[in-house]
């Protein structure tokens, strides 16, 4: 079962509590929270309250909360995010000097550690990290900005690492964010992917999110 997480960096923030109720109502897996800073992504994007608001919901809903962390030392904030109601935590290889003891730090507040690789960041980054997470998240588009277009380059990306992870018998989640829509998600899933964030194909367009959740369902299973 692929799982669905949609992002709510795409979602109307008037109707933030009915969205989130409304993708979880329709069966969504994770609630996908984007956290960007201006540094290492340039955008701003939100933080604990917004994390704050939105978990108690998930938690109703017995989905998990899924959080990007798309900022420069984000050993600082570890804590907060967990108090918050985080359940999993992903870090970037590109922000995290010591990512072995950001790992551990993340564990040992009882969340689920998650790395996440940028487009032009190799795989070879995460070998000797793997067997200690959960998670490993790969950007099909440069992190920043909702909307962009899905990077062809990604799939391979995706076989080789569905690959590495099968290789040590790692059950770890393989997720994949950015320009995932209807009509690419099931070559994004065949590929190995069994997590797919999608924000804008989930809370944007004339069809409400409970039809474009259907929609995702459908073209997976097809």
């Amino acid at each position: 079962m692929i799982k669905l997480a949609p992002s709510i960096l795409a979602a109307d923030f008037t109707r933030l509590g009915e969205q989130v109720t409304a993708a979880l109502e329709a069966g969504a897996d994770y609630i996908h929270v984007d956290v960007m800073d201006g540094h290492f992504v340039p955008s701003i994007s939100f933080g604990f309250p917004i994390l704050r608001a939105v978990a108690p919901i998930a938690q109703q809903y017995g989905a998990t909360v899924d959080v990007h962390l798309m900022i420069e030392q984000p050993d600082r904030y570890l804590e907060e995010f967990a108090r918050c109601g985080a359940d999993i935590l992903t870090v970037h290889v590109e922000t995290c000097p010591h990512l072995h003891r950001t790992i551990q730090a993340i564990r040992e507040l009882g969340l689920k550690p998650g790395v996440t690789l940028n487009p032009a960041t190799p795989l070879n980054s995460l070998e000797e990290i793997l067997p200690d997470i959960d998670l490993v998240l790969i950007m099909s588009v440069n992190p920043g900005y909702g909307g962009q277009t899905y990077v062809p380059a990604s799939t391979d990306k995706i076989q080789r690492l569905r690959q590495m992870l099968d290789a040590i018998g790692s059950t770890a989640d393989l997720e994949v964010d950015g320009g995932i829509y209807t009509h690419n998600a099931a070559q994004i899933a065949a590929a190995g992917a069994n997590v797919l964030v999608t924000g804008s194909a989930i809370f944007g367009g004339p069809n409400t999110v409970a039809e474009n959740i259907a929609a995702f369902r459908h073209a997976l299973a097809g």
